[in-house]
């Protein structure tokens, strides 16, 4: 039968995590959207809270509309925003992936979760230019995600403290990816193959330390991190602050931390400080790997 109305939560998310370049993505506990879809003769879409007045309400310009698009649905969408808009949290995923499973639900299309991820990921290619599935994944699965070609693969480690510390930058993904190199030396690519392993054997075993000493990336890091002014004075303050590892999320700006549940607020006082040192005002979320998409009304 289905229902004409659900309200969905759905959750900022990190990709990369350093190792994992357009394989791995984390779902954040926060921040979040929460997006409401009905039923209608025509797809309308409002957007409110953070950003809002950034944000397209066109349907073919906006990568929820898209997603209602692709499964031949019309619908009315409002969007409260809660993830700062380009700060590598996922603020184009987010819909998509909400709008994506919501559908699912209200016209109980039956679509397995992997289908969702394609096309939620088809929608989030109006923002970034490529559709690819490290945002989306992690927003509708939750937890840890790989995705390999056509494959997911979850993991739920528990306990991870991650600060993510969102600047005043703006960088996009656009740019974000137009300036990495085309080619990697096979020494390299032997070191992040190595991270990468490392860090999946950390969330396996929830290992706090292994995960953070596996965040190491060569040339990608190197290359973004011209992007965010302060990031070496940032990083160096997050490890003295007790984090165990530091990355850049996603393309950028926002930097997150990995560490102990307990040392969090520590760490988001040290990175937003030097960030302060450097000019540049943040904001931290004090936050864990959390949950994917969820109902919560409807």
């Amino acid at each position: 039968m289905g229902k004409d109305y659900l309200k969905v939560r759905i959750p900022a998310t990190s990709a990369n995590l350093g190792a994992g370049f357009d394989v791995f993505g984390i779902a954040l506990g926060n921040p979040a959207d929460i997006i409401e879809v009905e039923k209608s003769d025509k797809t309308i879409i409002t957007v409110t809270g953070r950003d809002s007045r950034y944000v397209p309400t066109d349907p073919q310009r906006n990568t929820a509309g898209i997603v209602a698009s692709l499964l031949n649905k019309s619908v009315k969408i409002k969007i409260q925003r809660g993830i700062p808009l380009s700060s590598g949290l996922g603020s184009s995923a987010a819909p998509a992936a909400g709008v994506a499973f919501a559908l699912n639900e209200m016209f109980s299309l039956g679509l397995p979760r992997e289908e969702l991820v394609r096309i939620a990921a088809q929608g989030e290619k109006a923002a970034s230019g490529t559709a690819h599935a490290d945002n989306v994944a992690p927003a509708i699965y939750g937890g840890f995600v790989i995705v390999h070609k056509d494959t997911i693969i979850p993991l739920y480690p528990q306990n991870i403290g991650i600060v993510a510390v969102h600047p005043e930058i703006i960088v996009s993904t656009r740019t974000a990816r137009a300036i990495l190199p085309k080619e990697l030396s096979l020494e390299d690519i032997s070191f992040n193959t190595g991270s990468a392993a490392s860090m999946v054997v950390g969330m396996m075993k929830s290992d706090i330390r292994l995960i953070g000493r596996s965040m190491e990336n060569r040339v990608i890091e190197e290359v973004r991190s011209k992007l965010i002014k302060g990031y070496g004075q940032v990083k160096k303050s997050a490890i003295e602050a007790g984090a165990a590892g530091v990355t850049i999320s996603g393309s950028g700006s926002t930097m997150i931390a990995v560490c102990g549940m307990n040392e969090r607020e520590n760490i988001a006082k040290a990175m937003t400080q030097a960030f302060l040192e450097n000019h540049i005002r943040s904001e931290a979320f004090i936050t864990t790997i959390g949950n994917g998409v969820k109902i919560i009304e409807g």
